[in-house]
Protein backbone atom coordinates (compact mmCIF):
# COMPACT_ATOMS: atom_id res chain seq x y z
CA UNK A 1 0.00 0.00 0.00
CA UNK A 2 1.60 3.72 -1.25
CA UNK A 3 1.12 6.04 1.53
CA UNK A 4 1.54 10.07 1.47
CA UNK A 5 3.42 11.37 4.49
CA UNK A 6 4.97 15.29 5.09
CA UNK A 7 7.99 14.56 7.25
CA UNK A 8 7.74 18.50 8.62
CA UNK A 9 5.02 21.07 9.09
CA UNK A 10 4.40 23.87 11.04
CA UNK A 11 1.22 25.41 9.85
CA UNK A 12 -1.13 28.07 11.69
CA UNK A 13 -3.47 25.46 12.28
CA UNK A 14 -7.29 25.47 11.65
CA UNK A 15 -10.51 23.42 10.21
CA UNK A 16 -9.64 24.40 6.78
CA UNK A 17 -6.15 23.42 6.85
CA UNK A 18 -7.07 19.82 8.37
CA UNK A 19 -9.53 19.73 5.55
CA UNK A 20 -6.67 20.58 2.91
CA UNK A 21 -5.20 17.36 4.50
CA UNK A 22 -7.60 15.35 3.48
CA UNK A 23 -8.34 16.69 0.11
CA UNK A 24 -4.56 16.13 -0.77
CA UNK A 25 -4.99 12.94 0.85
CA UNK A 26 -2.21 13.17 3.69
CA UNK A 27 -1.63 10.03 5.39
CA UNK A 28 0.08 11.30 8.41
CA UNK A 29 2.72 14.18 9.04
CA UNK A 30 5.58 15.41 11.13
CA UNK A 31 3.60 18.32 13.20
CA UNK A 32 6.03 20.40 14.85
CA UNK A 33 4.75 21.40 18.59
CA UNK A 34 7.59 23.42 19.64
CA UNK A 35 10.18 25.44 19.30
CA UNK A 36 11.88 27.37 22.05
CA UNK A 37 9.35 26.52 24.88
CA UNK A 38 9.79 24.91 27.89
CA UNK A 39 8.51 21.80 29.18
CA UNK A 40 5.55 23.10 30.79
CA UNK A 41 4.64 25.28 27.96
CA UNK A 42 5.02 21.57 25.73
CA UNK A 43 2.78 20.40 28.05
CA UNK A 44 0.01 22.89 26.96
CA UNK A 45 0.40 22.64 22.94
CA UNK A 46 0.02 18.85 23.66
CA UNK A 47 -3.60 20.12 25.56
CA UNK A 48 -4.42 22.62 22.34
CA UNK A 49 -4.31 19.86 20.18
CA UNK A 50 -6.28 17.62 22.61
CA UNK A 51 -9.16 19.56 21.86
CA UNK A 52 -8.29 19.97 18.31
CA UNK A 53 -8.88 16.22 18.10
CA UNK A 54 -11.63 16.15 20.03
CA UNK A 55 -13.48 19.10 17.54
CA UNK A 56 -12.20 16.95 14.60
CA UNK A 57 -11.95 13.62 15.32
CA UNK A 58 -13.34 12.95 11.50
CA UNK A 59 -10.46 14.78 10.30
CA UNK A 60 -7.50 14.00 12.45
CA UNK A 61 -6.32 11.76 15.25
CA UNK A 62 -2.71 11.87 17.18
CA UNK A 63 -0.24 8.96 15.85
CA UNK A 64 2.21 6.91 18.31
CA UNK A 65 3.07 4.18 16.22
CA UNK A 66 3.33 3.45 12.57
CA UNK A 67 0.35 1.47 12.52
CA UNK A 68 -1.29 4.78 12.92
CA UNK A 69 -0.83 5.24 9.43
CA UNK A 70 -3.04 2.73 8.05
CA UNK A 71 -5.51 3.26 10.44
CA UNK A 72 -5.10 6.99 8.94
CA UNK A 73 -6.04 5.73 5.55
CA UNK A 74 -8.34 3.38 6.73
CA UNK A 75 -10.46 5.81 8.29
CA UNK A 76 -9.92 8.71 6.04
CA UNK A 77 -8.44 10.93 8.03
CA UNK A 78 -4.95 12.33 9.20
CA UNK A 79 -2.30 10.94 11.57
CA UNK A 80 -0.55 13.72 13.49
CA UNK A 81 2.71 13.08 15.12
CA UNK A 82 4.49 15.88 16.65
CA UNK A 83 8.47 16.87 17.38
CA UNK A 84 10.19 19.51 18.83
CA UNK A 85 12.44 22.10 16.51
CA UNK A 86 15.04 22.56 20.01
CA UNK A 87 15.84 20.74 22.49
CA UNK A 88 14.51 23.62 25.14
CA UNK A 89 10.62 21.22 25.98
CA UNK A 90 13.49 19.46 27.77
CA UNK A 91 15.03 21.77 29.62
CA UNK A 92 18.03 20.14 31.38
CA UNK A 93 16.16 17.10 32.42
CA UNK A 94 17.13 14.07 31.01
CA UNK A 95 14.17 12.25 32.59
CA UNK A 96 11.60 14.62 30.30
CA UNK A 97 12.78 12.68 27.03
CA UNK A 98 10.55 9.83 28.28
CA UNK A 99 8.21 11.85 29.79
CA UNK A 100 7.38 13.71 26.28
CA UNK A 101 7.44 10.69 24.45
CA UNK A 102 4.93 9.08 26.97
CA UNK A 103 2.93 12.17 25.64
CA UNK A 104 3.66 11.89 21.85
CA UNK A 105 6.59 13.58 20.97
CA UNK A 106 8.27 11.07 18.51
CA UNK A 107 10.96 13.23 17.41
CA UNK A 108 13.54 16.15 18.93
CA UNK A 109 15.61 18.58 16.70
CA UNK A 110 19.30 18.57 18.99
CA UNK A 111 19.40 22.66 18.05
CA UNK A 112 17.83 25.06 16.21
CA UNK A 113 20.53 26.95 14.61
CA UNK A 114 22.15 27.77 17.55
CA UNK A 115 24.53 25.93 20.17
CA UNK A 116 22.27 24.63 22.93
CA UNK A 117 22.92 22.12 25.51
CA UNK A 118 23.29 19.20 23.19
CA UNK A 119 24.95 20.35 19.92
CA UNK A 120 26.04 22.95 18.24
CA UNK A 121 23.46 24.59 15.59
CA UNK A 122 24.21 25.78 11.80
CA UNK A 123 24.63 29.33 12.64
CA UNK A 124 27.16 29.14 15.26
CA UNK A 125 30.61 29.91 13.95
CA UNK A 126 32.64 27.26 15.67
CA UNK A 127 31.23 23.72 15.74
CA UNK A 128 32.39 21.79 18.65
CA UNK A 129 30.14 18.57 17.85
CA UNK A 130 27.70 16.48 20.15
CA UNK A 131 28.48 17.63 24.15
CA UNK A 132 28.09 15.36 26.38
CA UNK A 133 24.61 15.91 27.42
CA UNK A 134 23.92 15.51 23.81
CA UNK A 135 25.60 12.34 23.70
CA UNK A 136 23.15 10.81 27.15
CA UNK A 137 20.10 12.39 25.07
CA UNK A 138 20.76 10.81 21.93
CA UNK A 139 20.97 7.38 23.83
CA UNK A 140 17.88 7.83 26.15
CA UNK A 141 16.16 8.95 22.88
CA UNK A 142 17.16 5.61 21.23
CA UNK A 143 16.51 3.76 24.24
CA UNK A 144 12.43 5.51 24.00
CA UNK A 145 12.08 5.40 20.64
CA UNK A 146 12.59 9.59 19.80
CA UNK A 147 14.16 10.39 16.40
CA UNK A 148 16.90 11.96 16.78
CA UNK A 149 16.44 15.12 13.80
CA UNK A 150 19.59 17.07 12.82
CA UNK A 151 17.67 19.64 10.28
CA UNK A 152 19.64 22.51 11.72
CA UNK A 153 22.59 21.52 13.29
CA UNK A 154 25.82 21.94 12.21
CA UNK A 155 28.23 19.79 9.98
CA UNK A 156 30.32 17.78 12.89
CA UNK A 157 27.54 17.79 15.27
CA UNK A 158 25.12 16.49 12.68
CA UNK A 159 28.39 13.74 11.74
CA UNK A 160 28.59 13.01 15.66
CA UNK A 161 24.83 12.34 15.79
CA UNK A 162 25.13 9.94 13.20
CA UNK A 163 28.11 7.88 14.47
CA UNK A 164 26.80 7.78 18.45
CA UNK A 165 22.99 7.32 17.84
CA UNK A 166 22.56 3.28 17.86
CA UNK A 167 19.28 3.93 15.75
CA UNK A 168 19.04 5.94 11.92
CA UNK A 169 18.73 9.36 12.75
CA UNK A 170 16.56 12.17 10.22
CA UNK A 171 17.21 15.15 8.51
CA UNK A 172 13.28 15.75 7.98
CA UNK A 173 13.32 19.26 6.08
CA UNK A 174 16.86 20.31 4.22
CA UNK A 175 17.96 19.77 0.52
CA UNK A 176 21.05 18.76 -0.94
CA UNK A 177 23.74 21.94 -0.47
CA UNK A 178 25.85 20.75 -3.81
CA UNK A 179 22.03 22.05 -5.56
CA UNK A 180 21.55 25.08 -3.24
CA UNK A 181 24.12 25.66 -0.66
CA UNK A 182 21.90 27.18 1.71
CA UNK A 183 23.24 27.35 5.46
CA UNK A 184 20.73 24.67 6.71
CA UNK A 185 21.25 22.26 3.55
CA UNK A 186 23.54 19.35 4.10
CA UNK A 187 26.51 18.19 2.45
CA UNK A 188 27.49 15.32 0.43
CA UNK A 189 28.88 13.50 3.21
CA UNK A 190 25.79 14.45 5.59
CA UNK A 191 23.82 12.59 3.39
CA UNK A 192 25.64 9.66 2.54
CA UNK A 193 26.16 9.05 6.08
CA UNK A 194 21.95 9.08 6.36
CA UNK A 195 22.05 6.59 2.89
CA UNK A 196 24.85 4.10 4.45
CA UNK A 197 23.08 4.01 8.23
CA UNK A 198 19.62 3.69 7.64
CA UNK A 199 18.76 7.65 8.18
CA UNK A 200 16.22 9.53 6.20
CA UNK A 201 16.06 13.19 4.10
CA UNK A 202 12.89 14.81 3.40
CA UNK A 203 13.22 17.49 0.95
CA UNK A 204 12.45 20.82 1.69
CA UNK A 205 9.85 23.02 -0.40
CA UNK A 206 10.51 26.37 2.20
CA UNK A 207 11.77 29.16 -0.21
CA UNK A 208 15.08 30.15 1.13
CA UNK A 209 15.97 26.64 0.89
CA UNK A 210 15.70 25.75 -2.82
CA UNK A 211 17.63 27.23 -5.79
CA UNK A 212 16.10 30.33 -7.19
CA UNK A 213 13.53 30.46 -3.97
CA UNK A 214 9.93 31.16 -4.70
CA UNK A 215 10.62 30.92 -8.49
CA UNK A 216 12.27 27.47 -8.22
CA UNK A 217 10.25 25.11 -10.79
CA UNK A 218 9.08 21.63 -9.60
CA UNK A 219 10.81 20.72 -12.50
CA UNK A 220 13.81 21.90 -11.67
CA UNK A 221 12.90 20.61 -7.48
CA UNK A 222 12.11 17.36 -8.73
CA UNK A 223 15.67 16.94 -11.10
CA UNK A 224 17.79 17.89 -7.72
CA UNK A 225 15.80 14.64 -5.70
CA UNK A 226 16.41 12.70 -9.51
CA UNK A 227 20.32 13.83 -8.99
CA UNK A 228 20.36 12.96 -5.52
CA UNK A 229 19.14 9.81 -6.16
CA UNK A 230 21.17 8.55 -8.53
CA UNK A 231 24.47 10.00 -6.40
CA UNK A 232 22.76 8.03 -3.08
CA UNK A 233 19.76 5.84 -3.65
CA UNK A 234 16.17 6.13 -3.41
CA UNK A 235 15.71 4.17 -0.42
CA UNK A 236 16.19 7.06 2.63
CA UNK A 237 14.66 9.85 0.27
CA UNK A 238 11.48 11.58 0.98
CA UNK A 239 9.43 15.04 1.51
CA UNK A 240 9.73 17.58 4.80
CA UNK A 241 7.55 20.30 3.27
CA UNK A 242 8.67 22.86 5.93
CA UNK A 243 5.00 24.12 5.07
CA UNK A 244 4.11 27.29 7.28
CA UNK A 245 0.78 27.79 5.64
CA UNK A 246 -1.24 30.89 7.17
CA UNK A 247 1.61 31.76 9.76
CA UNK A 248 1.76 35.42 10.51
CA UNK A 249 5.58 37.03 10.76
CA UNK A 250 5.29 37.16 14.17
CA UNK A 251 5.98 33.31 14.20
CA UNK A 252 9.25 33.42 12.50
CA UNK A 253 10.63 35.78 14.46
CA UNK A 254 9.79 33.56 17.01
CA UNK A 255 11.50 30.81 15.37
CA UNK A 256 14.97 32.72 14.89
CA UNK A 257 15.05 34.87 18.15
CA UNK A 258 12.85 32.67 20.64
CA UNK A 259 14.13 34.50 24.29
CA UNK A 260 18.10 33.92 23.42
CA UNK A 261 18.09 37.67 22.01
CA UNK A 262 17.08 41.07 22.37
CA UNK A 263 18.21 41.75 18.99
CA UNK A 264 16.83 41.50 15.72
CA UNK A 265 17.93 38.16 14.23
CA UNK A 266 16.73 37.72 10.64
CA UNK A 267 17.66 33.99 9.68
CA UNK A 268 17.68 32.81 6.32
CA UNK A 269 15.66 36.08 5.97
CA UNK A 270 16.79 39.89 5.68
CA UNK A 271 16.31 43.39 6.76
CA UNK A 272 14.18 43.63 3.39
CA UNK A 273 12.52 40.39 3.82
CA UNK A 274 12.46 39.47 7.30
CA UNK A 275 8.62 37.48 6.84
CA UNK A 276 8.22 34.44 5.47
CA UNK A 277 8.77 34.08 1.59
CA UNK A 278 5.87 33.09 -0.37
CA UNK A 279 5.29 29.44 -1.64
CA UNK A 280 6.15 28.28 -4.60
CA UNK A 281 3.01 28.31 -7.39
CA UNK A 282 3.25 24.73 -7.57
CA UNK A 283 2.76 24.15 -3.66
CA UNK A 284 0.85 26.41 -2.07
CA UNK A 285 -0.86 23.65 0.63
CA UNK A 286 -1.28 20.20 0.95
CA UNK A 287 -3.97 19.79 -1.63
CA UNK A 288 -0.12 20.07 -4.18
CA UNK A 289 1.33 16.92 -3.21
CA UNK A 290 0.06 15.67 -6.34
CA UNK A 291 2.74 18.34 -8.51
CA UNK A 292 5.32 16.41 -6.89
CA UNK A 293 4.39 12.68 -7.88
CA UNK A 294 4.03 13.92 -11.31
CA UNK A 295 7.41 15.53 -11.24
CA UNK A 296 9.23 12.91 -9.60
CA UNK A 297 7.39 10.87 -12.46
CA UNK A 298 8.44 13.39 -15.35
CA UNK A 299 11.97 13.30 -13.57
CA UNK A 300 12.30 9.59 -15.01
CA UNK A 301 11.71 7.63 -10.71
CA UNK A 302 9.30 4.60 -11.17
CA UNK A 303 5.95 4.46 -9.95
CA UNK A 304 7.52 2.58 -7.22
CA UNK A 305 9.76 4.49 -6.03
CA UNK A 306 7.99 7.78 -6.49
CA UNK A 307 5.72 6.19 -3.42
CA UNK A 308 8.40 5.63 -1.45
CA UNK A 309 9.32 9.27 -1.90
CA UNK A 310 5.80 9.83 -1.15
CA UNK A 311 4.99 8.01 1.93
CA UNK A 312 7.02 4.74 1.94
CA UNK A 313 10.22 5.36 2.94
CA UNK A 314 8.63 7.56 6.01
CA UNK A 315 6.21 4.77 6.68
CA UNK A 316 9.27 2.24 7.08
CA UNK A 317 11.41 4.67 9.13
CA UNK A 318 8.43 5.20 11.86
CA UNK A 319 8.24 1.35 11.90
CA UNK A 320 11.74 0.86 13.25
CA UNK A 321 11.66 4.25 14.97
CA UNK A 322 9.14 4.77 17.11
CA UNK A 323 9.36 1.78 19.32
CA UNK A 324 11.30 1.33 22.78
CA UNK A 325 14.52 -0.36 22.94
CA UNK A 326 14.77 -3.62 24.88
CA UNK A 327 16.64 -1.87 28.07
CA UNK A 328 18.93 -5.59 28.22
CA UNK A 329 19.96 -6.11 25.07
CA UNK A 330 19.41 -3.18 22.39
CA UNK A 331 16.63 -4.83 20.14
CA UNK A 332 13.38 -2.93 19.49
CA UNK A 333 9.89 -4.12 20.79
CA UNK A 334 8.07 -5.96 18.84
CA UNK A 335 4.81 -4.66 20.28
CA UNK A 336 5.20 -1.17 18.34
Amino acid sequence: MSYLIDGLQYSNWSEDIFRQLRAGGVDAVHVTLVYHETFRETVANFERWNRWFERWPELIFQGFTAADIATARATGRTAIFFGAQNPSCIEDDIGLVEVLHRLGLRFMQLTYNNQSLLATGCYEAEDTGLTRMGREVVAEMNRVGMVVDMSHSAERSTLAALEHSSRPIAVTHANPAFWHPARRNKSDAVIGALAQTGGMLGFSLYPHHLKGGSACGVDDFCAMIARTAERFGTHFLAIGSDLCQNQPDSVVEWMRTGRWTKAVDFGEGSKDAPGFPPMPRWFADTRDFGNISKGLAVAGFSVSEVEAIMGGNWARFFASAFGAMDRQDGTKRAAE
